[in-house]
């Protein structure tokens, strides 16, 4: 049965800033620039927006109505709600993915924490060969662990002080942060001379640009970006109160995720539009390897204040990836406390220890172990093709069936308008999406990845 002496969060805004930090990652800073870049810019953009809305926002619903009805971990959650039955399935596959994310997650994580270092220390100077810079450094063993082990400590720290002294404290410290730190780059960027050319690209669609393989990018990010079926969501949805409004809340923490994510954007393209001969598609080394060398050449004219925007930016990374990685942790760490009766410390202790490891091992994959292969791909590349490729849109396709076929119309609507006390006018078109649109869009996404 459910845990009714669980822990709570302590506020509405502690529950939103908590569920944002989750969904709020490096895939709004890093992986968004890059795909709208690859896609098209504004036309992607629209796209993306109403998969925001029609996929990612009753998804994430259901994630939360499952976590708070049961108020377990999310693999015991579908054994609350579907006992004796293969639905608990969904949720394990959740919490291995988490397990996966957390441990190669970490090491892109460790990189940020090093380009903070070295923003900090002023190694981003004229001449540097910034490729050069990033493949050495991912290919130091001693350096590359260092950094994974520092990143998992910090998450630890958090983790192990629990759910409303740490999980909620931190996100009320860490998400304001985040935030602050973007508006100020936002305003950096708009400075810049090539900033009107870059928020061209940004907003003014070109219709012609949206082609089938925009749709499934835009639905593949938008399901990416909200952190969906890894378990996150519905774990923290274990913490809500009965007196959230999980519609709001949700749509809440689109909005959050969605503005971070766009704000990205004008941060990095009109940066990138003020380097002459620099393309906004560059893809995954446009943070590492092409920003550097922009923050420079920008910035010219005023070193200093290029110092600052590169060391705030690369904060902001390190931010964005703490919030998801203490979401990741607690997913792991709530089911391995519940599951098997140990203290949170102890569990916490575990998950630390075992995601240390086999982030150590996923950064060597840059390094000595490079030619270390299974199916073809490096240890790094494997966890990433099955967590993000299979578990996660096969879990979020699971989810959507779950909660719009198999469980009792009268319990969702119940959870969701807080037991009759909440007026849901869409709630009827909240049902049609998670019964017919999200499955069919999500085993789309599904297929594409699978086989891209």
């Amino acid at each position: 049965m459910a845990n009714m002496e669980r822990a709570n969060f302590g506020s509405k805004l502690g529950v939103i800033l908590a569920s944002a930090g989750s969904a709020v990652g490096l895939g709004n800073i890093w992986r968004f620039p890059c795909e709208v870049g690859q896609n098209g810019g504004a036309a992607f953009l629209l796209v993306y927006l109403a998969c925001i809305v029609f996929l990612g926002v009753p998804v994430m619903v259901s994630e939360f109505l499952i976590g708070r009805h049961s108020r377990a971990n999310t693999a015991t959650a579908y054994s609350i709600l579907a006992p004796h039955t293969k639905w608990s399935f969904v949720g394990l596959m959740g919490v291995v993915s988490a397990f996966l994310i957390l441990s190669y997650y970490t090491v892109v994580a460790g990189w940020t924490l090093e380009y903070t270092v070295a923003a900090i220390g002023d190694q981003f100077t004229a001449g540097t060969d910034f490729t050069a810079f990033f493949n050495n450094f991912v290919a130091n063993p001693w350096k590359a662990s260092l950094y994974v082990v520092l990143f998992m400590l910090l998450t630890h720290i958090v983790i192990v002080r629990g759910v409303t002294d740490g999980i909620e404290r931190f996100s009320k410290v860490m998400m304001p942060m985040l935030l602050f730190i973007i508006c100020v780059l936002v305003i950096c960027a708009f400075s810049m001379p090539g900033s009107a050319e870059g928020l061209t690209f940004l907003l003014k669609p070109d219709f012609s640009k949206i082609t089938p393989k925009v749709v499934l990018s835009a639905m593949g990010q938008a399901f990416f970006s909200l952190s969906l079926g890894m378990g996150c969501l519905c774990t923290y949805a274990s913490y809500f109160g009965k007196d959230t409004n999980l519609m709001k809340t949700a749509g809440s923490v689109a909005a959050i995720d969605t503005m971070v994510a766009f704000m990205a954007g004008f941060i990095i393209f009109p940066a990138v539009y003020s380097v002459p001969g620099l393309s906004p598609d560059a893809g995954p080394g446009l943070v590492f390897v092409t920003l550097p060398n922009v923050f420079n050449i920008a910035f010219q004219g005023a070193p200093v204040l290029g110092y600052v925007f590169s060391v705030m930016f690369y904060l902001l990374l390190v931010l964005a990836a703490l919030t998801s990685t203490i979401s990741l942790h607690e997913v792991v760490t709530a089911y391995v406390h519940e599951r098997f009766g140990l203290s949170r410390k102890v569990g916490a202790n575990i998950v630390t220890l075992s995601c240390m490891a086999l982030g150590i091992v996923c950064a060597l994959s840059f390094g000595v172990l490079k030619d270390f292969t299974l199916f073809h791909m490096t240890i790094f590349d494997l966890f990433d093709y099955v967590s993000a490729k299979f578990l996660m849109p096969l879990a979020g396709m699971l989810i959507s069936i779950f909660t719009g076929w198999y469980l009792d119309r009268k319990l969702v609507q119940s959870e969701v308008t807080n037991e009759g006390r909440l007026r849901v006018p869409l709630f009827r078109f909240y049902i049609f999406l998670l019964k017919y649109f999200a499955p069919l869009a999500i085993g789309i996404i599904f297929v594409n990845e699978l086989f891209k």
